[in-house]
């Protein structure tokens, strides 16, 4: 027997997706179109909730009031300017101040003066049903909790009365700025315009107040501190004088006569060290040179006569040179032993003798220079050590000393300090100035600040558009069926045959109203809108050629004759995955189209369990499928011929006490089935076998073997396609012989909604034009 072979993992295999692996915009466009009216339904029962809420809720009328905080309100009060606060030391003032709006105690001083303890409107507002809803709530929360002494309603009316202000108040900073608004919410402008008022008021008061009383706690405490610190003071300034006056430490300009004396010695020592350390040099220089003979003393006397400033050793000097060079140029004219040049020498020699005793004599006074000098500065060692040794005394009693003129004068030093703060905080007691001003005052709203009408529409739709795309979402997300024909490549990965259209629904659907228009065309009135039997279902394709029910059958014949072509006869079985996918009513037009087309065909009914075909011969069938098969009676004595299609059936006798024969697939599987097909090949060009569904029974897999090839039937819309996924998988015999795959009962009015722009299913329309 042929087989058709095909490769198993292509069973599952998906195409390709072409479109962006990111976002497709036509899928998702598509996806919206599908479930407008979910989205739209879920939005206008949004905004009809949003029109009740705005129809049942009280409105309410909100008053604000503005309060700058400006310290330079007050700095013309104060002696001194007080230094420009930080950002930090700011933001904490207007935190600070927000708080103190908010405060119970201000609320309560609202709450006295505009006298509300009694205010209905305050005590008992109307209340809206957002707020009725609250209740009930907090309420039900209370049955499980016990009351406690911070409920407003538990206490008088007055703090009663102060916690709803509180609640209905709010503050809030503008911006970065240093204002602060105050706003009062309420059922009544009138009450919301005086409460913010007095809100406004009450805080400028309270800081006056706040300012007045700290000032006068601040008098009460320096004074206390003064009385003290003074008698310190006295008793400090007292303590160091007697101290001064025992140890006889006594100062001239600030300082002990003994560090004075000690500072005059000092400075005496140092320009005694340093005449002594000149004359020393002046010493050791010319007793030098004079150590060295007359004649290198002679040459050293510039030197010497320049550190002395000495005119005799210059002249005799200046002499010395005049006459060497004399005797030099007669030396050279006359030669050495001239007269002239002997003179000459002996003068020079004269000479130089008179700067050697010059120097002598200079080296010996200041040798007397730096012995005077040296003992002045032992002197003066001497006489710092004896004053040192009297200073260190006065020093040990100026330690204490010192102490104690440095307490007494801290004790002075802070007196002045908190004399200075309690005549300032006596001055503030009389400049009631606070540093905050009213910049904008409460006015009497004339429109409610809420429901917010426009918001609160635009809200509910947009919250109902949220909700209806939520939906959407979640009914997508859930769609795992079979809607296109690329549903079954890509899943699948078989050929799908196309949509069979929805049958037996209402006269609007596309197929009736073809058959409406072929009656009115062959002059017949057009049938009844009522359901169509079951019969009738049976010769859809004989009774509208021209459809697109008839136009999917011929597809399939095509695509069926291509793949098994070459055989002279065809076993084509019509399975499903689940029942009442309505694969008997395919089975049944697909047998009627091919023996109207000219062909021999055979209609074998093979649902053995539950024969549907069958059961609408009229008569009964006494004898069928099953006795042919166990041989009781020869096949060809059971078949039925329709005498308009020349449609040959084979159906299945109902058993007599109506049990279901509990080995169908082994009737399936019998020889006698495979006998049947062989004989039945010989007479027919087709033979159709209507199987049962392959998820429930096995029937489909025992008659595999038999097949030439099966057409699978899919409900469109309800066969889950991990269904069919698995059975195939499974079944791998069956998936190498699908020919195709049929889309049963599909919406043709919903299919273009799943198709992707430009896709077939979007031209429906005009394909019906056609048939």
């Amino acid at each position: 027997m042929h087989q058709r072979t095909i490769p198993l993992n292509g069973v599952l295999s998906r195409e390709k997706d072409d479109s962006d692996s990111f976002i497709d915009l036509d899928r998702l466009l598509a996806a919206v179109l599908r479930r407008a009216g979910i989205i739209t339904l879920t939005a206008a029962i949004f905004v009809v909730l949003g029109i009740a809420y705005l129809v049942f809720t009280t409105p309410i009328y909100t008053s604000m009031t503005q309060i700058l905080l400006d310290e330079n309100l007050s700095r013309f009060a104060q002696e001194e300017q007080t230094p420009v606060q930080g950002k930090q030391q700011a933001d904490t003032q207007i935190s600070s101040a927000v708080e103190i709006l908010k405060s119970n105690k201000l609320a309560l001083r609202v709450v006295d003066e505009l006298g509300l303890a009694n205010n209905e409107t305050v005590l008992n507002p109307p209340k809206s049903l957002p707020s009725v809803i609250k209740t009930w709530l907090r309420g039900s929360v209370g049955l499980f909790s016990a009351a406690t002494a911070d409920d407003p309603a538990i206490g008088d009316a007055r703090q009663k009365a102060a916690a709803l202000l509180q609640q209905g108040v709010t503050v809030e900073r503008v911006g970065r700025s240093s204002v602060v608004a105050l706003s009062y919410r309420s059922p009544d402008p009138q009450l919301a315009a005086r409460v913010a008022k007095g809100y406004s008021n009450a805080y400028l008061a309270d800081q006056l107040n706040a300012n007045f009383e700290a000032a006068e706690r601040a008098s009460v405490w320096l004074q206390e501190r003064l009385d003290s610190l003074r008698e310190r003071a006295q008793a400090a300034s007292l303590e160091a004088e007697r101290y001064k006056a025992e140890n006889g430490l006594t100062s001239a300009r600030g300082e002990l006569m003994s560090e004075q004396q000690l500072s005059d010695l000092n400075s005496q020592l140092i320009i005694a060290q340093a005449d002594a350390a000149r004359a020393s040099a002046r010493y050791n220089q010319f007793k030098a040179i004079i150590d060295q003979g007359r004649d290198n003393a002679v040459k050293n006397a510039t030197a010497a006569s320049g550190d002395s400033d000495n005119t005799v050793i210059q002249d005799l000097r200046t002499r010395y040179l005049s006459i060497e060079r004399r005797e030099k140029d007669i030396t050279a004219s006359f030669g050495a032993d001239h007269p002239q040049a002997v003179a000459l020498k002996a003068e020079k020699d004269d000479v130089a003798q008179q700067i050697f005793q010059e120097m002598q004599r200079l080296t010996e006074r200041y040798r007397n220079e730096f012995e005077v000098t040296q003992s002045r500065e032992q002197s003066l060692r001497k006489s710092i050590e004896g004053v040192t040794g009297k200073n260190s005394e006065a020093n040990q009693s100026m330690v204490r000393l010192r102490e104690l003129e440095q307490r007494a004068t801290a004790l002075k030093s802070l007196y002045q300090s908190y004399l200075d703060r309690y005549e300032q905080a006596s001055q503030q007691q009389s400049f009631p100035i606070a540093e905050a001003r009213v910049i904008s005052e409460p006015g009497v709203p004339v429109s409610p600040s809420s429901p917010k009408k426009t918001l609160v529409l635009a809200l509910s739709a947009v919250l109902g558009l949220m909700a209806g795309g939520t939906l959407a979402f979640v009914q997508e997300m859930q769609e795992r069926y079979f809607r296109l024909e690329s549903d079954v490549r890509s899943a699948l990965g078989q050929t799908s045959l196309g949509y069979l259209p929805l049958v037996g629904a209402t006269p609007e659907k596309p197929l009736h109203r073809l058959r409406a228009a072929l009656g009115r065309r062959r002059g017949h009135p057009a049938p009844p809108p009522a359901h169509m039997p079951l019969e009738r279902m049976t010769r859809i394709v004989l009774d509208t050629p021209r459809s697109a029910f008839a136009e999917t059958l011929r597809n399939a014949k095509l695509a069926t004759d291509i793949v098994l072509q070459g055989r002279p006869s065809r076993v084509i079985g019509i399975v499903s995955a689940m029942p009442g996918e309505g694969k008997t009513t395919v089975a049944a037009n697909f047998a009627a189209l091919l023996a109207a087309s000219g062909k021999k065909t055979l209609l074998i009914d093979a649902d053995l369990r539950n024969p549907k075909l069958s059961r609408m011969l009229k008569p009964v069938p006494k004898a069928g499928l099953v006795e042919a098969v166990l041989g009781d009676i020869t096949w060809t004595n059971a078949v039925r011929v329709d005498q308009q299609s020349k449609l040959a059936v084979l159906p299945v006798a109902p058993r007599p006490n109506g049990d279901i024969h509990p080995h169908t697939n082994e009737l399936l599987a019998a020889p006698g089935m495979a006998s049947i097909l062989e004989n039945a090949r010989q007479i027919f060009d087709y033979v159709i076998v209507d199987l049962a569904p392959i998820g429930p029974v096995v029937d489909a897999k025992a008659f595999s073997a038999h097949a030439d090839g099966f057409i699978y039937v899919v409900e469109w819309g309800k066969t889950p396609i991990r269904l069919v996924t698995d059975l195939l998988t499974a079944e791998p015999h069956i998936a190498a012989k699908v020919l195709g795959v049929l889309l049963n009962k599909t919406d043709m009015t919903q299919l273009a909604k799943y198709s992707d722009f430009g896709g077939q299913e979007k031209f429906r329309r005009e394909y019906d034009k056609y048939y």
